[in-house]
């Protein structure tokens, strides 16, 4: 018995493109099933996608992440490919992703972009995926090339397992923390990255998202890494208390007195205000234990992804 296969298409006005999304995965994937979750498109995508032979659900709850929840709520597979509806992947590189995570017991692998071409990134992406995936990386200790790849196939138990808490294109950052939190199996492949098609515009708003994710990646570590996240602002307090401190010691020692007394009592409360942030984190941290060793459960109740030759 072979692994029933989703292909997951989030759509938000991709008409230019769509039925040649599901054209490809037909023939990459001809055993899948196309699903195109339609997130309020006034420019007919459903009708088009429908036509295409997928099919179709809407969204109406707007965001990348609000499809990806109802996605992963709705459709029931074993293997689940998720890929934006714009044209800029390679369907043919589909069969292999599938093929590494069944083959190695994978819950997600990633189809990191590689792209020769200019037009393939708006300005400042590039840079922007780099600056972002690197500062993840520093936070949670490892992660992926391409944080931030649309193009993914992921294990049931996986998607079973993800909460979903994301509403926009910061649920990239959301699905590669996941992961790396609860340590499961993971691998990219390269996979080649086009420019969008003639008719076909981007969603995707570089500052505004940008800032999103940036802000997705701090809300993420102070949820996952409390103490650290509560350490750190616990040392920004006694720093400054310290330096405010050091001209009234100064003064005390030379004349005994403490004429700059509102400074001396701003010292006080930013030390008793970083040991504060230092409790917090302290509770914080054996509260984040609990929920994930949780989530570890809950994505244990949900048998492995097996591929045929191992069923049979």
């Amino acid at each position: 018995m072979y692994p029933r296969i989703a292909v997951t298409i989030p759509c938000y006005n991709e008409a230019a493109t769509i039925d040649q999304v599901v054209a490809a995965f037909q023939k990459s994937l001809p055993s899948a099933e196309i699903h195109v979750f339609d997130n309020n498109s006034t420019d007919g995508t459903a009708e088009v996608a429908a036509r295409a032979g997928a099919q179709v659900r809407r969204v109406p709850l707007q965001g990348k992440g609000n499809v990806i929840r109802r996605m992963f709520a709705d459709v029931e597979a074993d293997v689940y490919v998720m890929v934006d509806g714009d044209g800029t992947y390679d369907a043919s590189v589909a069969p292999d992703l599938v093929d590494a995570l069944l083959a190695d017991g994978l819950d997600m692998v990633v189809g990191s972009r590689v792209s020769d071409e200019v037009e393939a990134y708006r300005r400042g992406h590039r840079l922007g995926n780099a600056m972002l995936t690197g500062f993840a990386a520093a936070i949670f200790g490892r992660t992926f090339n391409d944080m931030l790849s649309g193009y993914r196939v992921f294990s049931r138990r996986y998607v079973k397992s993800f909460s979903a808490h994301a509403k926009g294109f910061e649920t990239e950052t959301e699905l590669a923390v996941h992961a790396l939190e609860l340590r499961m199996p993971v691998a990219e492949i390269d996979t080649v990255y086009g420019s969008r098609p003639e008719g076909s515009t981007s969603k995707l708003n570089t500052y505004r998202d940008g800032f999103r994710i940036l802000m997705t990646i701090l809300r993420l570590f102070k949820l996952e890494r409390p103490l650290a996240f509560f350490s750190i602002l616990c040392g920004l307090c006694l720093l400054l208390a310290i330096i405010l401190a050091i001209p009234v010691f100064e003064t005390y020692f030379t004349t005994g007195l403490v004429p700059r007394l509102p400074t001396a009592l701003l010292c006080a409360a930013l030390s008793l205000m970083g040991f504060l942030f230092l409790v917090c984190g302290l509770v914080l941290d054996t509260v984040t234990k609990g929920r994930l060793e949780a989530r570890r459960f809950a994505y244990l109740a949900v048998p492995a992804t097996l591929s045929a030759e191992k069923r049979s």
